[in-house]
């Protein structure tokens, strides 16, 4: 770096020292209209007092010009201020400016300039460095986002958050562009909005609260910390419904730390008292405690495993329309889910096969949730996305502010608001992703979660975990596919959980029927016996006279021979007859262990000696309960047991009793008996020890079945919940629909209102149109290419003969009224073809004329659809024309009579004067003026009157006068001899109105005769 006045000499650059100690560092981003508020940021500093940390500015600059913003910068503070060198390590009380057409990071306390990677327009150089400021400060990272368009610096602010850093943003009423302030507002994760000259005083004050003083332990050790944190968590828990006691205590109370230095409070007690007057505060810790930081397809190698190594057995064994199901636990804003939710896109056009993928999304933080169900981004997420993916799975807002997800991705997925801990999770999953939220859970609540996971996945379903995380304790219900990416498989486990959760969707089994071998692809060919054969074929391997085929439950299925004398029909309705039901008095217990523990093991279960009440008299029977095997199992809910009844020998019955218990003999003894009487209650007492032995086999085997009945019936009750959570997620994401649906309604009313209006502009166009054109009387026909009739107006009816019908018939059909013109359709197929405009003058039968006039039809976009046919009513002009002919003949005359040295004069019949030319004012000495206040008779001698007024009576019957002598009258009174040519004046009518005299002197008349 050059030397410039007021900076660091240049030898301290070249060799830079790692600082002693640590200290804040401030990234500041600013794009448009960012200057004024930089210098008025740092125009707050104090002016004599070092601020103890380093300031990053990065500005959207414009890469082909240099930069003079050091200059600017430099007048407004007393630190020294730098254009970044690559690898310049950063000192405090300095302030460090990106360079021109650089990406600027932050690693080991060191700047590291970049290359650029994105075209220009989507840079997001804000972003990158705020990203890695938080990467490599955590805590001690300080984010600024001024004045600026766009939304760059909204994930850095994410991130810093993220790692318990401070936000600080300009409040948008102070910043020329407000894009960037409020993209960043929008995430609510900032802690300060302030303007530019506010912001350094509570910088200080925050960096002097949080950095100033040695830091507490994070592992809360001393019992006030502890009984204080317990206060905040029953806070947090009675306002939130969330309950945070089982969250690692170093992360806890690393946030509270943060929340504490933005209010500069001391003591956790006195944040407690705090806590407990603002409940927006509680609100605000919540929100800290629940910051996640995700972005999409996080830990590319991690995503590249899940995508070759995971997601295609997701689909293995499946057949066409089954489910494959996915939980993405702690999905954050949704950008995790999303990612899953494309690479199953991507399996689906792979395969070219339809299934339903599900994707359920969860998070404790309903404001994510509220993000993720929008799908809208800001475009920065163009850094993790390839550009293959962007354009085929997201839309650019029409501004290019934001990215949105397409639809055929977002109905993919269903995101609710689900605290983990405690509601009921999902189930029968292929997938669960749970990433970076155990690493902020206490060992308990991890193993709790750990367990959960294992209950909601299929066997063989995958866990997704974090790279920092692992399944712990819990390791061996999961078998480990990836170790660096923390991806695990499901395995069987052998505590009857399995067998449960199977419990509540299947037909009652037993553990036999689960281990029941079976060949792949030979359940068709199994043979199906008939009830009788199979009875049949298991007494000959057992050798049993009398013996029943019943299910686990006891219902009896078939009878072989004569059990009349150990069964009886039940009193009651008659129904499926059960034999535990039916057995006598003596046989039922001993029916029942014995059922119950061939149901629960794979051996025959035999009773010897069984004393069974018969027709007053107890009858010995051995008992016998055998599995049935190569049962039709694919057609029964229950495997199948043959119990067999067979009368003991009495020698047998006695060798089969239990011998008397020792502990009863002395007491007989003692009462005095003899020896026979003590031998025969020897005998009574053992065999009610014997029945009581049965009653306590019975009563345990009821026991089991109480506790596997109670187990399954948990078991059912969890599942139930889990299908409630999924239907509540449902109901969440139809609610999310339905208002969506709303607001497109609410739009396309809007729309329809515009188009309701533009439908009444254009039905009055069309009308002021119609009336426009009839109220002009020209005739006007539109045609197509073909010469169809198109449209017509009515004066057009009146030329040719059209009516309404004639609408798209050929002209060349329709009968026209003119005269004389027959090459109407010639002319405007010839205008069609070489758009050349024509007029012609026609005249109709009614003695009009029109002046026809073919013109090509254009429309907006200069295309050629047809012809437009005028005619325009000429007659009137016509008229006028030749009249205005006429008067241009006649003044003509008038000029040659005005101009000629003769008097020349018209007169009436009657003899006023109507006309004098100057001639006649030379030769008479009247002006014209006084002349046309004259009668002719003033100006003719008294003895010339009479011969006057008889040559303008020949005159008037159309004679003609040959020119001859006379006298007339002048104005100072003297008698002139003139030579007279008078001519009678016809009109249209052929009469006589005036005479016109042409009169010169004549110095040889002489006076008529």
């Amino acid at each position: 770096m050059t030397r410039q006045k007021n900076l660091i000499p240049a030898e301290k650059q070249d060799v830079p020292t790692i600082p002693t100690s640590s200290f804040p560092i401030v990234g500041i981003g600013a794009s448009a209209g960012g200057l004024a508020a930089i210098e008025a940021f740092f125009s707050g500093l104090p002016p004599d007092v070092d601020p103890g940390m380093a300031f990053v500015l990065v500005q959207h600059l414009d890469p082909d010009h240099k930069s003079i913003l050091t200059e600017l910068i430099q007048r407004t503070t007393r630190m020294q201020v730098f254009e970044v060198k690559d690898g310049v390590v950063v000192q405090p009380n300095c302030i460090y400016i990106i360079p021109p057409n650089r990406d600027m990071a932050f690693l080991n306390g060191t700047l590291q300039l970049l290359e650029p990677a994105a075209p220009r327009g989507h840079r997001l150089p804000i972003d990158f460095l705020f990203r890695s400021l938080a990467l490599d400060q955590h805590e001690r990272a300080i984010g600024i986002v001024l004045s600026g368009t766009g939304s760059d610096g909204t994930l850095g602010v994410r991130a810093i958050k993220g790692d318990g850093g401070m936000v600080m943003v300009q409040t948008p009423a102070s910043c020329e562009f407000d894009g960037m302030p409020q993209s960043a507002l929008a995430t609510g994760l900032v802690d300060y909005e302030l303007p530019p000259a506010e912001m350094a005083t509570q910088l200080i004050a925050y960096v002097t609260h949080a950095f100033g003083h040695p830091p507490q332990s994070a592992t809360v050790a001393t019992p006030h910390t502890e009984n204080a944190l317990k206060k905040i968590f029953v806070l947090l828990r009675s306002q939130t419904g969330h309950d945070f006691s089982q969250y690692k205590p170093n992360t806890i109370f690393r946030r509270i730390e943060r929340r504490m230095a933005v209010h500069q409070i001391e003591g956790i007690e006195d944040y407690v008292k705090y806590l407990q007057q603002s409940p927006i505060e509680v609100q605000a810790l919540f929100n800290d405690l629940l910051i996640g930081v995700t972005n999409f397809f996080r830990d590319p190698e991690a995503f590249a495993l899940l995508e070759s190594l995971v997601i295609p057995k997701l689909f293995e064994g499946k057949t066409a329309g089954s489910a494959v199901r996915v939980w993405c636990a702690g999905c954050s804003t949704g950008e995790e889910a999303y990612s899953i939710a494309i690479l199953l896109q991507e399996r689906l056009e792979a395969l070219k096969v339809s299934y339903k993928v599900q994707v359920f999304a969860t998070d404790i933080d309903s404001r994510a949730i509220a993000v993720a169900r929008a799908g809208l981004y800001p475009c920065s997420i163009a850094d993790d996305i390839s550009p293959e993916r962007l354009a085929r799975f997201f839309t650019a807002e029409p501004d290019g502010s934001a990215y949105s997800v397409h639809k055929g991705i977002r109905d993919m997925l269903v995101f609710s608001e689900q605290d983990v801990i405690k509601d009921p999770p999902f189930s029968r999953l292929d997938l669960i992703s749970c990433r970076n939220l155990l690493i902020y859970l206490g060992p308990e609540l991890q193993r709790k979660l750990i367990s959960l996971f294992h209950y909601a996945l299929l066997p063989g379903g995958v866990l997704f975990l974090g790279t920092s995380e692992t399944a712990g304790e819990q390791g061996s219900l999961f078998s480990v596919l990836d170790r660096k990416a923390k991806i695990y498989r499901r395995k069987e486990d052998f505590q009857g959980t399995q067998r449960a959760a199977l419990g509540r969707f299947l037909p009652p089994l037993t553990e036999r029927d689960l281990t029941l071998p079976t060949t792949p692809g030979k359940a068709a060919q199994v043979p199906k016996l008939s009830l009788r054969e199979l009875t049949e074929q298991t007494l000959l391997q057992q050798v049993a006279l009398v013996a029943a085929l019943v299910n686990g439950q006891g219902d009896i299925l078939y009878l072989h021979g004569r059990t009349g004398l150990y069964l009886e029909p039940a009193p009651g309705e008659a129904g499926i007859n059960n034999i535990l039901k039916m057995a006598r008095e003596g046989l039922r217990s001993d029916l029942t262990t014995s059922l119950h523990k061939a149901a629960k093991g794979s051996d025959t279960v035999r009773a010897l000696g069984v004393r069974v009440k018969t027709n007053g008299h107890f009858t010995l029977v051995n008992l016998s309960v055998c599995p049935v095997a190569g049962s039709p199992s694919a057609t029964l809910e229950s495997p199948l047991f043959l119990v067999m009844l067979e009368k003991a020998p009495d020698a047998n019955a006695a060798d089969s009793k239990s011998p008397p218990a020792p502990a009863t003999l002395p007491t007989i003894r003692a009462a005095g008996g003899s020896d026979n009487l003590g031998a025969d209650a020897s005998a009574q007492i053992a065999e009610l020890n014997e029945e009581l032995h049965a009653k306590e086999e019975y009563l345990h085997a009821a026991n089991e079945e109480l506790e596997t009945t109670n187990e399954e019936l948990k078991s059912s009750n969890e599942e139930m919940q889990s299908v409630n959570e999924e239907l509540q997620s449902t109901n969440e994401e139809l609610e999310t629909s339905k208002e969506e649906m709303q607001s497109i309604n609410e739009e396309l009313s809007t729309v329809n209102s515009e188009l309701q209006a533009k439908l009444g502009d254009l039905s009055r166009a069309n009308n002021d149109m119609n009336n426009l054109l009839a109220g002009t009387g020209i005739g006007t026909i539109f045609v197509d290419h073909e010469l169809r009739i198109l449209r017509f107006t009515p004066a057009a009816s009146q030329i040719i003969n059209l009516i309404l019908n004639d609408v798209g018939r050929p002209v060349a059909h329709i009968v026209s009224n003119l005269v004389g013109y027959t090459t109407l359709v010639a002319d405007v197929e010839t205008v069609l073809k070489t758009l050349v405009p024509k007029e012609v003058e026609v005249q109709t039968f009614d003695a009009k004329t029109y002046t026809l006039r073919i013109l090509p039809y254009r429309t907006l976009d200069n295309v050629i659809e047809g012809a437009v046919i005028t005619f325009v009513e000429i007659t009137e002009v016509k008229r006028v024309r030749e009249a205005l002919h006429k008067a241009n003949e006649l003044l003509r005359l008038a000029v040659v009579v005005r101009d000629a040295h003769d008097a020349i004069t018209v007169q009436e019949l009657s003899g006023r004067i109507i006309a004098w030319n100057p001639g006649a004012e030379r030769l008479y000495g009247w002006s014209e003026a006084e002349a046309l206040q004259m009668n002719v008779r003033e100006r003719i001698p008294k003895a010339l009157q009479e011969a006057a007024l008889a040559q303008v009576h020949r005159l008037s019957q159309a004679q003609t006068l040959a020119p001859y002598p006379t006298r007339r009258l002048t104005k100072d009174g003297r008698v002139l001899d003139v030579s007279l040519t008078a001519t009678a004046l016809l009109n249209e009518a052929g009469q006589v109105y005036a005479i016109a005299t042409t009169e010169r002197p004549s110095d040889t008349a002489a006076a008529p005769g």
